[in-house]
């Protein structure tokens, strides 16, 4: 079955805000008992977004582990090679990851930041040629 891919496009160019919407997200589905699996470029984007996922919120916990370090119980992983069996993968990495169709959903995050929002219309086109129908979600700053 072809994966359901979600972009929501900031206003906003601060890579900060994006991360920030990428941790909110991440806690939504947490709270909805599904698991997560955020994919990164690289292994310093997977430790940042690791640490930010235990401070966004001071109120938020979000039981999580960093790859390939995979936690059984946990359920959120980050990581950006050793993609974790979950029901959302968000892709937080520059192309779009050619595994996402192991993956019921897929959610993209993409801010105003001109190279960022060019590499989410490169990514928007990969899902859309593969024949999947990107669903486009404008959120405001």
């Amino acid at each position: 079955m072809a994966p359901r891919v979600d972009f929501y496009v900031l206003t906003s160019s601060a890579e900060r805000a994006r991360l920030l919407y990428a941790c909110r997200l991440v806690e939504k589905v947490y709270l909805l008992e599904q698991r997560v699996y955020v994919h990164t470029g690289s292994a310093a984007e997977a430790a940042t977004f690791d640490d930010l996922l235990w401070t966004f919120a001071d109120r938020s916990f979000v039981p999580h582990c960093l790859a390939p370090n995979v936690a059984a119980a946990a359920p959120v992983t980050v990581g950006f090679e050793s993609p974790a069996p979950a029901d959302l993968l968000v892709n937080l990495g520059v192309a779009a990851p050619d595994f996402c169709d192991r993956y019921p959903r897929v959610a993209e995050v993409v801010d105003a930041e001109p190279g960022r929002r060019e590499a989410g219309r490169r990514r928007f086109a990969w899902y859309r040629d593969r024949g999947l129908r990107p669903e486009t979600h404008n959120v405001p700053a």
